[in-house]
This record gives C-alpha cells, sequence and structure tokens, in this order.
C-alpha cells in the first residue's frame, strides 16, 4: 500500500475582503506545499470570480508577491493540479482530501493525536487535510468541531502564528517522511 497524502488547509477567518494577510499566508502556504510534496486547499477566501481556475487563482496572487521566486513555486503547485479552493464547509470537509486534522494548541482531549500517530495513518495509506486556521479567531468553534482529530505540534498548548505553524506542521511532517536530509 502506498503513502497517503497531505494537503494543508487554510480556512479564511478573516473578513471577506482580500488582504494582504490573505496573499501572503497563501503564498508561503504554496511554498511549503510545493518543498515538503503536498496539497494546499483554500476553504472560504474571497478570490475574484473571473479567477476561475486553479492556475488563474494562482496567477492572480503569484503576480503580486515576491514570497517564494515571486510566486514561481506556487505557480508551479497549481499547473501540477496540487492546488483547489472550496466554499465554508457546512457539515464537513470535502472526502477527497482525506481524514481532516485540526492543527491547535488547544486540543480536545478526546480528539488529540500525536505526531507518530499522524504518521502511522500517512505511512498506511491515509490522506490527510491539515486544517489551519488564518485570522485573529481562527477557525469558529462549529467547524473546528468537525474534524475527527486535533494535532499541536508543540510540547504543551504553545499558540504559534499562522505562518509559524505551517512551518512547524509542515517541517516535523516532512522530516517523518524522509524529505529533509
Amino acid at each position: 500500500m502506498g503513502r497517503g497524502r497531505i494537503t494543508i488547509g487554510l480556512y479564511n477567518s478573516y473578513d471577506q475582503n482580500f488582504r494582504e494577510p490573505h496573499r501572503r499566508t497563501i503564498a508561503r502556504a504554496g511554498d511549503l506545499a510545493r518543498a515538503f510534496d503536498m496539497n494546499l486547499a483554500l476553504f472560504g477566501f474571497p478570490i475574484p470570480e473571473e479567477t476561475r481556475t486553479p492556475v488563474e487563482v494562482a496567477e492572480w496572487i503569484a503576480g503580486t508577491t515576491s514570497i517564494g521566486a515571486h510566486g514561481g513555486y506556487f505557480m508551479d503547485l497549481a499547473e501540477k493540479g496540487r492546488f483547489m479552493k472550496f466554499p465554508y464547509p457546512d457539515r464537513g470537509f470535502p472526502p477527497q482530501l482525506g481524514e481532516a486534522v485540526l492543527t491547535t494548541s488547544k486540543p480536545d482531549a478526546s480528539k488529540q493525536i500525536t505526531l507518530d500517530q499522524l504518521m502511522d495513518m500517512v505511512e498506511h495509506g491515509q490522506s490527510i487535510l491539515l486544517m489551519f486556521g488564518i485570522g485573529p479567531h481562527g477557525i469558529p468553534k462549529k467547524t473546528s468541531s468537525i474534524p475527527r482529530y486535533n494535532l499541536d505540534i508543540t510540547p504543551g498548548g504553545f499558540s504559534l502564528e499562522t505562518c509559524t505553524a505551517l512551518g512547524a506542521v509542515c517541517g516535523a511532517v516532512g522530516s517523518r517522511l524522509g524529505l529533509i536530509r
């Protein structure tokens, strides 16, 4: 059995005006996804309607950032079909993205898994959607209750800024997958 796929999921909890924090977080997450052989999925982002395809969205974002070779890594990800966008989830996340795992500094004890448990799932063919909330309040309570699993990457509930958390989780997963030398 092959290894499961990992998708970085970004949930927009900012307002519905596309702002610089949206652009920068997406560009950084796109770079991490490309660097660590992951996919990227956006949830609830105010993307202009005229950008219909993932490549058009990537062009729109990449054209205005200096992050990741001026958006080149993000464009490469989109051109390879590894970037998707979705509306806010009503009752669940798209099943094709795998088992949703909420990344949080305040895991529900009944849902908490370790990095070892997460990696065991991936190594045994389970695809994983790692959910990150962007914005001052993270993922709302109703939506954060959807994932069956919670992952705190720190040794004890340390709250990290979103891009720091993205880098820490992706780096830890990439290391466990043997992608870091």
